[in-house]
């Protein structure tokens, strides 16, 4: 048997020529001509270079003045340097492990046991959003492009700053949060800067939370009386608190006030079901 390997760039293909010892005619074809056979052999040459994990480098979404990471997965580096330019000016921030930025507030930061590269922006500013390419150094460079969304929470409450309230009537304050990368995990309601107590001998105080890309949480107080008026905080744990300051009236009736402690609601939770819940809870 004869054996011909031809080297190419994706591997070694083996032409493969059959000569037979009993049988002349074995491997021959209609012409008479001897008949090559071809086999690939994969000898393990084939290499893609460095390449983007696209799934573990994506667009993010940061809250001001917390800080925000771009990561940057690259597999198959070999001795190749990643470095972060920013698109705004196309400025190099960072090149491997060092900085080429007076602003101190972008670091990059790398595990050597890892393939990812992170671009950690301190005290990220609205201003700081935009494109930032993850550039890797080889001939011709390579990039993978992300966005970054510097965004500040909003937080309001339906009906303020300042709220007029029959006595006797239902105090209903929404508070709405929006803009947030993800819903607040906690929202505390404070009266006077105490925070409001659900389980009180007064009784009839209760909140409602829906949480979402809006989130909303409703403060029920049935049967206002004088001591409930004051000033009214939302705070979620994300975002800025947002106060309204309610009065509590008897025998009055401004412009503002309040009807029977309801709202027009513009948001999830419906003004029918919250009437159901101050009914039942009356109960």
């Amino acid at each position: 048997m004869t054996m011909v390997f031809l080297f190419g760039a994706l591997g070694v293909l083996a032409l493969v020529s059959r000569t037979g010892c009993t049988d002349n005619t074995n491997g021959l074809n209609s012409d008479g001509v001897q008949e090559l056979e071809y086999t690939d052999v994969d000898l393990g040459l084939t290499q893609r270079g460095p390449h983007f994990d696209v799934a573990y480098s994506r667009n993010v979404t940061a809250l001001v003045g917390k800080t925000a990471q771009l990561n940057c997965r690259v597999h198959d580096l070999g001795n190749r340097t990643v470095s972060w330019i920013r698109h705004r000016d196309i400025h190099l921030l960072t090149s491997g492990r060092m900085t080429y930025t007076s602003d101190q507030r972008f670091i990059s930061v790398h595990n050597p046991h890892t393939e990812d590269w992170i671009l950690k922006i301190r005290f990220p500013q609205r201003r700081d959003s935009g494109i930032y390419e993850c550039q890797v150094g080889t001939t011709p460079p390579i990039g993978h492009r992300m966005y970054l969304s510097v965004v500040e929470p909003l937080t309001t409450i339906l009906g303020g700053p300042e709220l007029f309230i029959n006595m006797g009537s239902t105090i209903n304050l929404t508070c709405v949060v929006q803009h947030s990368p993800e819903p607040p995990p906690a929202i505390r309601w404070t009266h006077n800067d105490e925070e409001i107590n659900y389980d009180s001998p007064r009784g009839g105080v209760s909140v409602i939370t829906e949480k979402g890309e809006m989130t909303t949480s409703h403060l029920l107080v049935q049967k206002a009386r004088t001591p409930d008026s004051g000033r009214y905080t939302c705070a979620p744990a994300n975002a800025n608190p947002r106060s309204v300051l309610v009065h509590v009236l008897s025998g009055e009736h401004p412009a503002a006030m309040q009807h029977g402690g309801q709202l027009r609601l513009q948001y999830p939770l419906s003004a029918a079901l919250l009437s159901v819940i101050v009914t039942l809870m009356g109960c």
